[in-house]
């Protein structure tokens, strides 16, 4: 999909910048000054979807990320952002589903085995989760300590692995 252009395109950079100074309504009033028929743009979308999850407005989050999954699916944080929310709605299992089919497609990106991994892990299929695991560390091992040393959705994983966190097979 074609990028924005100004205007639009300053008022998605404004809402992106008002994200990281950590106020969402000002971000959110950015995104409003972006022609109605803009806003659908996945770029938008993707802003708007970080608003709604700082609100833990997790419905809107799987709809916003669904639309973006929809018309720019090669767009892995679309396929990334509905199965976080959905595992933020409890429904962890239907995350799992919605994210495994794209794992091959974007091989590159930890993040996709890694929250697998933790799917996996509070669904008690504690083998899997390791495997999951694995993969995410096997594209970048720094990255993925840091996020898992503090996340409690790995915590089952960890409890079956009598605590070894980093022990890794070749």
């Amino acid at each position: 999909m074609k990028r924005l252009s100004p205007p639009d395109s300053h008022h998605l950079k404004a809402a992106e910048g008002w994200l990281e100074l950590g106020d969402p309504l000002q971000a959110n009033e950015e995104l409003e000054k972006i022609m109605p028929q803009l806003r659908v743009h996945p770029d938008a979308l993707e802003i708007r979807w970080q608003i709604y999850a700082k609100e833990k407005k997790w419905e809107a989050c799987v709809d916003i990320a669904a639309t973006i999954v929809k018309f720019a699916p090669e767009k892995q944080s679309g396929w990334i952002q509905r199965s976080f929310a959905l595992h933020e709605l409890k429904r962890t299992e239907e995350a799992f589903d919605n994210l495994l089919p794209v794992a091959e497609r974007f091989s590159d990106v930890w993040t996709i085995p890694y929250n697998l991994a933790c799917y996996c892990s509070q669904l008690q299929r504690l083998d899997e989760a390791q495997k999951w695991f694995k993969k995410a560390m096997a594209i970048d091992e720094k990255t993925v300590k840091q996020a898992a040393v503090d996340d409690p959705d790995l915590l089952p994983l960890w409890d079956s692995m009598s605590g070894i966190l980093w022990k890794r097979t070749k």
